[in-house]
């Protein structure tokens, strides 16, 4: 069947959805997503996933995809990061399947995504983001769709928005904060923008921003026109914000714990739900949604780059007692080590490595060579050898007459399998 796409593709597939649970790192898990849907979500996005790592890891896929198949959790759209044409549609076609969309994240602003040139350092990359969506569009099966972060004018921000709709984008999300609004206290997000946005495409829009209640969602709705309205904030703080209620905190928690021994997740992504469940500070409401949020005079959280550059007031307090402990001690980014990177997967190698790779190639390697590394620690060929002559003794002794001979039939499959599974 022809994949739906546009106004179609939301009505029919998404089920018309209103209310959406928004992709967040370690925290929009399968168990989350099912809490929310029970109250009122109707469309949810799994965590950002890396679509260089979940081509090459199963494990990773498993972890994060495969592993938590679930009837109840549809429609459901899945989220990757990624800056390579073809590596982001190869871990798409491994994840069409499971889902009903596949998102581009370019609304990402931390240092991590600067670091790893994606998410909203994109948006300048006009002609690579082009490439990367048409050939989405041309080879997956479900449609694609983008999640972006606004420039400053709001002109730019609108043709920024008409060129992701030509290559193919079906549906856009629209977080009215641009990459420098970063934090809880980084300002208002600007409906304006995403007004202006909604106007000047024909595809459906999200919006995302300044959304802590359902009358916020209403307000959204009606003053900017969007299609639907996604929360991540105000999601974690209410799982039941859709539903208009604001349960106690305990029932929320209690439910959220049932789900999680049907659908386990890792401890950190429960601790992180709890305390964000227990210890929700309200932030001061803004009377005018759509305003810059700079001219509130807010300072928002650090920026790292700021951080980073040695000077003490702005350093974190752990960071200023390292300082007073070490007072030559300096963070400028560009004097930090540059790590070389693995030759096979890119990531950090062992320094003292010998095949030059991080430690999970290096034993792959090391195994499939019957090699050591002692620099990760790695004695597959050492423990096969003293394998080979514990083996050889114990025949020795049990029929001395056969092993003079030098015949030792020691099975070197087995052994070598020995030797890998004790291997740390």
């Amino acid at each position: 069947m022809p994949k739906l796409r546009g106004e179609a593709f939301w009505r029919e597939t998404l089920r018309s959805a209103h209310y959406v649970v928004a992709p967040m790192v370690d925290q929009s898990e399968l168990a989350w997503r099912l809490l929310s849907r029970r109250h009122g979500a109707q469309l949810c996005y799994t965590p950002m996933l890396h679509a260089q790592v979940f081509l090459r890891d199963a494990n990773y896929r498993r972890e994060n995809l495969y592993g938590e198949a679930c009837p109840e959790d549809r429609p459901l759209i899945v989220q990757f990061c990624a800056n390579d044409p073809e590596v982001f549609v190869q871990a798409a076609l491994l994840a069409q399947d499971y889902c009903d969309a596949i998102d581009l994240n370019l609304g990402c602003p931390q240092m991590i995504a600067k670091r790893g040139h994606y998410g909203a350092f994109l948006q300048e990359e006009w002609d690579l983001l082009q490439r990367m969506i048409l050939l989405a569009n041309e080879r997956l099966s479900v449609p694609i769709t983008c999640k972006i972060r606004v420039f400053p004018e709001i002109d730019k921000t609108v043709k920024y928005a008409q060129m992701l709709e030509k290559a193919g984008c079906q549906l856009l999300t629209v977080h009215g904060r641009t990459k420098e609004q970063k934090g809880p206290l980084a300002g208002v997000a600007s409906w304006e923008h995403i007004q202006a946005v909604r106007k000047a495409v024909s595809i459906p829009v999200f919006a995302n921003g300044n959304i802590q209640c359902l009358s916020d969602v209403e307000e959204c709705i009606r003053k900017t026109g969007v299609h639907g309205v996604m929360s991540a904030e105000g999601n974690l703080h209410n799982p039941a914000l859709f539903e208009g209620r604001n349960p106690l905190v305990w029932e929320m928690a209690e439910e959220y714990l049932e789900i999680v021994q049907k659908y386990p997740c890792p401890l950190s992504y429960v601790r992180a739900h709890l305390f964000k469940l227990w210890h929700h500070t309200p932030k001061e409401r803004c009377k005018e949604n759509g305003a810059s949020g700079t001219e509130k005079g807010v300072r928002g959280k650090r920026a790292l780059e700021e951080e980073e550059d040695g000077n003490s007031e702005l350093l974190s307090k752990n960071k200023q007692k390292k300082k007073l402990r070490n007072p030559n001690k300096s963070f400028d980014p560009s004097l930090k080590p540059k790590y070389a990177k693995c030759d096979q997967c890119g990531n950090p190698k062992g320094n003292k490595c010998v095949f030059n790779m991080c430690r999970g190639c290096c034993k792959k390697r090391a195994f499939k060579e019957t090699a050591d590394c002692p620099g990760h620690g790695l004695l597959f060929k050492t423990k096969y050898e003293k394998s080979l002559s514990w083996q050889s003794s114990q025949r020795v002794i049990q029929n001395p007459e056969i092993n003079r001979r030098g015949d030792v039939d020691v099975g070197e499959t087995a052994v070598l399998k020995e030797a890998g599974d004790s291997a740390v």
